[in-house]
């Protein structure tokens, strides 16, 4: 099967941001044999070499980095001309990466209208609660709550949730219940490493307007949303969480917020995708879908 130089290009971006032929094959539905000719092919007429293969994966050389730089704001230009004389529904595979915590309670329960929306588009989500490398990785946008690390990614926050700082009644009745924050000597925390440095996060109040980080003592370090959670249910020490996540443990008594004037400041909710010129009719919907969901939560006083 011929291919035409757009579509060679969307290939051979394709190949960059997955990292193998396979990949950029299933994604495209294509023959992985036409694949490989179509790259061939494409670095025959270059007269260069693009792309370096290994055992392991597939990176762009030197004139490979070029050369998908151009592709990247070319397709970029095409899309935008072709969509502004015929104005196309958004289609193919969307790889999307969120906080499980997040796709759970709000975006799962809605996704179904997007798809009615957008029944060409293939939606493949992914979850973690690190940072991912959205080329290496093949992924075309996230979904995190938290402060953001400064990176290429372009991010748009869409929302604040609010944060409570709870333990169970048995840790309480074992260590007491502090008043304010000059109480917590003495106490406990389950604690949150961080995904890049491994370092436990500070518990954060407001004090007088101003953040002020406590680091208490800790038996258990964990990662991961649900069993942070779980932790604090145990006993094992004073948690802060967005409070969307623990309501029904609220409600049922095993989890009790205390501190409730030095809330932790609200956590920030953001969208992020690379920061190229190529951002994809189905990732753009995606994106201004997700930022319309979460503000209509924010407004709704649901996070």
């Amino acid at each position: 099967m011929a291919m035409d130089r757009f579509e060679t290009m969307r290939l051979f971006v394709r190949i960059v941001e997955r990292g193998n032929f396979a990949s950029a094959a299933r994604d495209l539905r294509l023959p992985r044999a036409t694949v490989t000719r179509a790259i061939q092919q494409l670095e025959v007429h270059l007269g260069t070499r693009l792309l370096e293969r290994t055992t392991r994966a597939v990176r762009p050389t030197e004139d490979g980095n070029i050369y998908y730089g151009r592709c990247v704001q070319l397709l970029a230009d095409l899309d935008e001309v072709e969509s502004r004389f015929r104005p196309a529904e958004p289609k193919g595979p969307l790889c999307v990466d969120m906080q499980g915590t997040l796709a759970r309670f709000f975006v799962l329960p809605a996704l179904p209208d997007f798809i009615r929306q957008h029944p060409a588009i293939e939606i493949r989500l992914s979850e973690t609660d690190r940072m991912v490398d959205l080329v290496e990785e093949g992924i075309d946008c996230v979904l995190r709550a938290g402060v953001l690390p400064d990176s290429s990614l372009v991010g748009r926050k869409v929302a604040e949730s609010e944060q409570a700082t709870l333990a169970s009644p048995a840790y309480f009745e074992r260590f007491g219940v502090p008043s304010a924050v000059d109480d917590l000597s003495g106490h406990r925390m389950v604690a949150y490493a961080a995904s890049a440095s491994g370092q436990p996060y500070a518990l954060d109040f407001m004090v007088d307007g101003e953040t002020r980080e406590v680091l208490l003592p800790f038996d258990v370090t964990v990662r991961g949303a649900e069993i942070y959670t779980a932790a604090g249910v145990a006993g094992l020490g004073l948690i802060q969480v967005p409070r969307y996540r623990v309501q029904h443990q609220i409600e049922s008594g095993e989890l009790v917020p205390v501190l409730q004037d030095n809330l932790p400041p609200p956590m920030p909710i953001s969208v992020l995708h690379p920061g190229h010129r190529n951002i994809s009719p189905r990732t753009r919907v995606f994106a201004d879908w997700l930022t319309a969901l979460f503000e209509g939560l924010q407004a709704s006083g649901r996070l």
